[in-house]
């Protein structure tokens, strides 16, 4: 009786999605990608916020200074957004939990920013149509 050597199980690839991430690594890595975000939203902030002060009232400057502080807003959120991807990618709920709050904590920065943005600069008024008359008092030609 001749006895065959058992096949070696398959060798399993790593691949992040195949199992669940540690609850202490995921918890750790969720508050510590959390933290330095928020650093990095602020030191950037400041900096445009910065920009605006030393311009001295040269408005070029202030608006230069202000749409590129929405521009970098805008691919911060993005940038968020491809973390709680990648974080729900490695099936670590914790992160893309605090992915999610971060995510929405700029988006809704973003909104008040670009909504002060638009009051400041609000669209001119229609000019008036051409077949327009104006009704002056006296005049016989109101309506």
């Amino acid at each position: 009786m001749t006895y065959a050597l058992p096949e070696p199980p398959p060798r399993r690839r790593w691949r992040p999605w195949s199992r669940r991430t540690p609850p202490g690594l995921d918890v750790g890595v969720g508050v510590l990608l959390f933290l330095v975000e928020a650093a990095v939203f602020v030191a950037i902030d400041f900096g445009y916020g910065m920009e605006v002060w030393a311009a001295q009232g040269a408005q070029e400057r202030i608006e230069a200074a202000r749409i590129a502080g929405l521009a970098w807003t805008q691919r911060f959120l993005i940038a968020t957004l491809v973390f709680a991807g990648l974080a729900l990618l490695s099936r670590a709920p914790w992160t893309v939990l605090s992915q999610l709050l971060a995510a929405g904590a700029v988006a809704v920065l973003l909104t008040l920013a670009q909504h002060d943005y638009d009051r400041r600069h609000p669209d001119p008024p229609p000019a008036p149509n051409p077949a327009y008359t104006p009704c002056y008092s006296g005049s016989g030609r109101c309506n």
